[in-house]
């Protein structure tokens, strides 16, 4: 990098082997990500040869951007739109302070779960990594966090790494059914069938990380169990990698059963958005209570991500962020719906 009292300047060389669409992204739209997140920068490319102009921080940045990537791609991986808007968010934060690890974006990016049918499931963001090392790394591992930041998914992509590679010898999902009590009784079919809508989301992301065609033998062996929280009950959990979802909606006392399941050779993931409860008015969250009890406990580890580590569409970090807006300058207590009334609830 050449530099002036003013601005500096970076060369970068591509090599050969690897080709420029791979590094500039169909119709130059990764380029374009790169410009609009440096709009003082002048970035030139010709032949092979990227450089960039400007002042020394933005062209710093670019020049380890563009480092990263190469790291990325040599492994393998495709860079995509995505992943180049997070790499710039990474390098910008460590830039700013806000990020203390020395997690790379090439590092994060590149850490593979799982592959099945095709595809990877990796870690996008540096929270997200944290999330996935802490579950390698405690017994019990809390991962909370808005709607869309893949606490289960992840979570679930381990939890079959860790059958795969017999690290456990079965996978048990669970979710409270929130109104069973109450609804149950009214729906049409077997109890099985009644409990299927609470339980489906968990199905759904069992089929985009195993044979389809292998769950249900997988499931008839027990090797494989989705069932309602309450089916824990008078349990003890060996050899297992347990997932408690939508933990949020568990009541404390349903959150102690489900703890003081654990059994040996066992790990547990518990995940939830505690912005999000949907129990009845009055009826404190499991979930917001066991931070205050657990926090510090050795072996036990609370990752929390937030609207920044959200992988859906990029709207759905704008929705979250503005809610929580919403109910800071609206004196909202998150998670109890106030002011908004229920639906069972009399007129």
């Amino acid at each position: 990098m050449t530099q002036t009292p003013s601005n500096a300047r970076a060369q970068f060389t591509v090599p050969p082997k690897h080709p420029m669409v791979e590094v500039l992204g169909s119709g130059d739209a990764l380029l374009r990500v790169i410009e609009k997140a440096f709009p003082e920068a002048d970035i030139h490319v010709r032949g092979n040869e990227i450089s960039a102009t400007g002042q020394p921080g933005e062209v710093a940045l670019i020049q380890r951007l563009f480092d990263e990537m190469m790291l990325v791609l040599r492994t393998g991986a495709p860079m995509t739109e995505d992943a180049v808007e997070r790499s710039i968010a990474m390098l910008k934060a460590t830039k700013n302070g806000e990020g203390e690890a020395q997690e790379t974006p090439a590092e994060v990016l590149t850490q593979n779960i799982l592959s099945s049918r095709g595809r990877t499931i990796r870690p996008k963001t540096l929270n997200q990594k944290r999330y996935v090392d802490a579950i390698d790394k405690h017994t019990i591992v809390f991962g909370i966090g808005p709607a869309g930041t893949g606490k289960t998914y992840l979570a679930m992509a381990k939890a079959v790494q860790a059958l795969q590679s017999k690290q456990v010898n079965r996978i048990i999902l669970t979710r409270p059914a929130v109104e069973a009590g109450e609804r149950l009784g009214f729906l049409p079919g077997t109890l099985y069938e009644k409990i299927d809508p609470y339980l489906r989301p968990l199905y759904d992301a069992l089929h985009d990380m195993l044979d389809p065609d292998s769950i249900p033998r997988l499931m008839a062996a027990g090797t494989i169990e989705v069932a309602p929280l309450a089916y824990m009950r008078g349990r003890s959990l060996n050899d297992a990698f347990i997932i408690l979802d939508e933990a949020q909606n568990t009541s404390p006392e349903q959150m102690k059963m489900f703890l003081t399941r654990l059994g040996f050779d066992s790990k547990i993931v518990v995940t939830g958005d505690v912005t999000q409860v949907d129990l009845p008015g009055g009826t404190k969250s499991g979930l917001k209570q066991v931070q205050d009890i657990l926090d510090g406990l050795d072996d036990v580890h609370f990752s929390r991500l937030t609207s920044q580590d959200v992988v859906r569409h990029k709207l759905v970090a704008r929705i979250v962020d503005a809610y929580d807006k919403y109910d800071t300058e609206h004196g909202t207590e998150n998670g109890t719906h106030k002011g908004r009334p229920r639906k069972n609830q009399g007129k």
